[in-house]
């Protein structure tokens, strides 16, 4: 099985180091979604040794506040499912009022046509991102 998240070509990677990668998922209906992406093909937190697994939540950590602080959401979702692609990652979603699925999950069924969201450019996130990873490696 060719895995989709094991290979980087066309994403919009907004911070990666030997470990992981942070990435910005295309997305029309949501500005505000990104992935947390482990380096190595695995499937399960627990595939990790306790210092992979206290990283990866310190870069899920460091996304969710650098969103909380570019798009003032009224709430992040955070979320490991893993189902269609066994590759450890994880979401990290902006989440707004008026968007089309809230409060439901964003791969429920929409409840409205999507409202404008806060447009954040890769640049400001890329810089919120790593003033939070410097504040959670620290």
């Amino acid at each position: 099985m060719t895995c989709p998240l094991c290979r980087t070509e066309g994403e919009n990677i907004l911070w990666q180091d030997e470990h992981c990668r942070i990435i910005r998922v295309e997305d029309a209906d949501y500005a505000g979604y990104c992935r947390v992406i482990w380096t190595e093909h695995m499937a399960e937190m627990t595939d990790l040794d306790p210092a992979g697994r206290d990283l990866i939540m310190r870069r899920v950590f460091a996304l969710e506040g650098a969103m909380r602080e570019c798009f003032r959401p009224a709430k992040i979702n955070v979320a490991s499912l893993g189902n269609m692609v066994p590759h450890l990652h994880w979401h990290v979603i902006a989440r707004f009022e008026d968007d089309a699925h809230f409060p439901d999950p964003i791969w429920a069924a929409r409840r409205r046509a999507p409202a404008d969201q806060p447009q954040v450019d890769d640049d400001t996130l890329c810089r919120a991102l790593g003033i939070w990873i410097g504040r959670m490696d620290d």
